[in-house]
């Protein structure tokens, strides 16, 4: 049983900064101010922990040398290790791969997903990333690609919930499907794409909801031919986009933030994650971390990364984020996609997930649902 906890610092709230007590169980039960807070929050000068909600990731792929797609109890080893980088709540995510071993990954995470264990974030369901993307806009997936069918996407969704699903617009039935899964309860994404701005745009009148790491395996910003992230600058409320500094320029990611309301924030971190540099696993092909960058063995492409939500938010304020609007993107934006409004805040009856944070932005104490994590 979850014992009642009192953490003091400056906390991030749903209404803005406040210095003083949050007082907790397995949710929020009181957050009380005890002095001032008129100077805001994004004072990093000062010697006051920093209280921040959990940090929720929709793009995880593995971590500590394993891989989702290994089925079983890897989605364990992923969940543990992400939590102790700040992420509460997660969504494991597939990759291109024939029906039987989406199946087999699938199971692993069900399980997960039924029960949270010891020191692991909470896994909330599964991102479909793949199979049914542009066998040209396969970054790091292999060319296993498929047309979906509604009745395929039951059966997978029947197993373990499909909380987000990736496509490209522009294969075959997809447009047509995308009411039909969003009736299904999940939230359709647009990417590995060679889709044009009007595939874009009739996706998202459609219901697609939003885009997969954003500029990356899609057509882009082209002012005479714009692609699919043309159609997410111009038309769209969120977008997820990997801020490792290497997927996309620093610059690029300011004039996305400009232009989507509820840009959100994803490591799409592999087995690398966590792990020294040399080859490891991502779905059935192989990838080569080197100096904090990883990519397919043959140095072709970019292939996931091996980023953390801690180390993510370190590099939004290094851009020049304040810190409130850092969190936001790693926490309540994310949640808020899901239409769960009970995390990625913190707020009376939310879920206990916070992030205990120096001045310097080194977390010290992770809590999922209450639950302090074991970060050493």
């Amino acid at each position: 049983m979850t014992t009642t906890r009192t953490v003091h610092g400056r906390i991030l709230t749903a209404t803005g900064w406040v210095r003083g007590d949050i007082e907790f169980d397995q949710r929020v039960r009181r957050i009380r101010a005890t002095q001032d807070d008129a100077d805001g929050g994004d004072d990093l000068l000062n010697h006051e922990l920093l209280i921040l909600p959990g940090f929720i990731d929709l793009h995880v792929h593995g971590g500590a040398g394993v891989d989702i797609m290994q089925g079983g109890d890897a989605i364990q080893t992923v969940a543990r290790t992400h939590a102790r980088h700040g992420t509460t709540a997660l969504l494991g995510t597939t990759m291109t791969a024939h029906e039987d071993d989406i199946v087999r990954a699938l199971h692993g995470l069900a399980d997960a997903i039924a029960t949270r264990t010891q020191d692991t974030a909470r896994v909330l369901g599964v991102h479909l990333e793949g199979p049914y993307i542009s066998r040209e806009r396969l970054g790091a997936q292999p060319p296993l690609v498929v047309e979906a069918t509604l009745e395929q996407v039951r059966r997978l969704h029947a197993i373990a919930p499909i909380r987000v699903l990736t496509i490209a617009p522009e294969i075959g039935h997809h447009r047509e499907l995308i009411p039909q899964l969003s009736a299904l309860g999940i939230r359709v994404q647009l990417g590995h794409s060679v889709g044009s701005y009007d595939d874009g745009v009739a996706a998202l009148e459609a219901g697609a909801a939003g885009f997969t790491h954003l500029f990356n395996g899609m057509t882009g910003v082209d002012h005479y031919r714009p692609g699919i992230a043309t159609a997410a600058l111009a038309h769209a409320e969120y977008a997820e986009l990997i801020p490792d500094l290497q997927h996309v320029h620093p610059g690029v990611i300011r004039a996305a933030l400009r232009a989507i309301p509820r840009l959100y924030c994803v490591t799409d971190a592999t087995a690398a994650t966590g792990m020294p540099d040399g080859e490891y696993a991502l779905g059935s092909q192989r990838v080569h971390k080197c100096l904090g960058c990883v990519r397919l063995a043959d140095g072709s492409s970019l292939a996931g990364s091996a980023l953390t939500m801690d180390q993510a938010l370190r590099n939004l304020v290094s851009i020049g984020l304040e810190l409130a609007d850092a969190s936001n993107r790693l926490s309540r934006y994310p949640a808020d996609y899901l239409g769960l409004h009970d995390r990625g805040r913190l707020q009376a009856d939310a879920w206990a997930d916070l992030v205990v944070l120096d001045p310097q932005l080194q977390v010290q104490q992770i809590f999922v649902e209450g639950d302090e994590i074991a970060i050493s």
